[in-house]
C-alpha cells in the first residue's frame, strides 16, 4: 500500500474513499490517535487516485461523496467511529497547553460555583477595569452545564483545527485578542454581569472563516452549514426571540476582532510545535 494523504476529519474521508471505490480506486483509512487519518491506497492508479483527491478537498462536503457511502452501503465504512476507537482520552492529552488549560480552569470553576460560593467567584472574576486579571477571567465562567459544553465543544474542536493547521500561538493570539475585545465590549455596551468562552469561539470562527476565503486551495478549518448556523444564532441573540440571557455584543466583537486576526496572519507561517 502507499501513503496518498493525510486528513482531518475522519467522516468526509470516508465518504471520499468510498467514492474512490466507485472509479475504481480502492483506499483504505488509517488513524494513530482517532483524530488525523492517513488515505493509503491499496489498488488502482495511483495518479488517478491523486487526482480524485485533489478533487475532493476543493468540496470535501460535496452531495456525491455521501452518496457514495450510500452506494457502497458502508456508511461505517472501513473506518471506526465506534466510542472504544475515538480515543478521547488519548486526543486531548494529545492537545496543546492553552487547550487543555481553559479547558480544565472553566470546568474547575464551573463546579465551585455549582457546590460553593457563587457569588463570591463571580465576584472575584467579574469584569472590572481596575482589576486586569479581570479582563479575561470572564472567558472562563459559565452559568449552565449547556452553556458550558457548548463552548468548551467548540473551543476544542476549532481550536485544534487552528492550532494543527497555523501553530499554538495562532490559537493563543486568538485567544487573548478576541477574549480582551468580547469582554471589554460587552462591558462598554451593556454591564459587567456576564461570562462565557462565546466569545472567543465566534472570534475561532471568524478567524476560520476569514483564513479559509484567503487560502481556498486549502483544507477548510469549518463547513459554511456551521458558519451559517452560527450567524443566525447570533443574529437571533440580538432579537431576544429565546428569551435567553446572551452577551451578544461579546459574540458580535469576538467575530470580528477574530477575523481581524486572521485578516493579518501570514498563512504560509510554518506550523509550530505545540508545547
Amino acid at each position: 500500500m502507499k501513503l496518498i494523504a493525510h486528513y482531518h476529519n475522519a467522516r468526509l474521508a470516508q465518504g471520499a474513499v468510498d467514492y474512490f471505490k466507485t472509479q475504481e480506486v480502492y483506499c483504505v483509512l488509517q488513524s494513530h490517535d482517532g483524530q488525523q487519518v492517513e488515505v493509503w491506497l491499496e489498488r488502482g492508479d495511483e495518479a488517478l487516485a491523486m487526482r480524485l483527491w485533489q478533487t475532493f478537498l476543493e468540496q470535501p462536503e460535496a452531495e456525491l461523496y455521501q452518496a457514495a457511502s450510500w452506494q457502497t452501503g458502508s456508511t461505517q465504512g472501513l473506518f471506526s467511529y465506534q466510542g472504544q476507537n475515538l480515543n478521547l482520552v488519548k486526543r486531548f492529552l494529545g492537545l496543546n497547553w492553552l487547550l487543555q488549560g481553559v479547558f480544565g480552569v472553566s470546568i474547575i470553576i464551573f463546579v465551585a460555583m455549582l457546590f460553593g460560593d457563587a457569588n463570591g467567584i463571580f465576584s472575584a472574576l467579574r469584569f472590572s477595569l481596575d482589576k486586569p486579571w479581570t479582563w479575561i477571567a470572564p472567558t472562563l465562567i459559565h452559568f449552565s452545564a449547556i452553556h458550558l459544553i457548548f463552548n468548551l465543544s467548540w473551543w476544542l474542536h476549532l481550536g485544534a483545527q487552528i492550532s494543527e493547521k497555523l501553530g499554538l500561538w495562532a490559537l493563543v493570539c486568538i485567544y487573548f485578542v478576541t477574549g480582551l475585545t468580547s469582554n471589554f465590549m460587552q462591558y462598554l455596551f451593556v454591564d459587567a454581569n456576564f461570562g462565557g468562552l462565546s466569545g472567543v469561539v465566534y472570534g475561532l470562527l471568524g478567524f476560520c472563516w476569514v483564513i479559509g476565503h484567503r487560502n481556498p486551495a486549502g483544507e477548510a478549518l469549518v463547513s459554511k452549514p456551521v458558519i451559517g448556523f452560527m450567524l443566525l444564532w447570533m443574529l437571533f441573540g440580538f432579537t431576544d426571540m429565546f428569551f435567553i440571557n446572551m452577551a451578544n455584543w461579546a459574540h458580535l466583537f469576538g467575530l470580528l476582532s477574530g477575523m481581524l486576526v486572521a485578516v493579518f496572519w501570514p498563512i504560509n507561517r510554518q506550523r509550530k510545535e505545540n508545547s
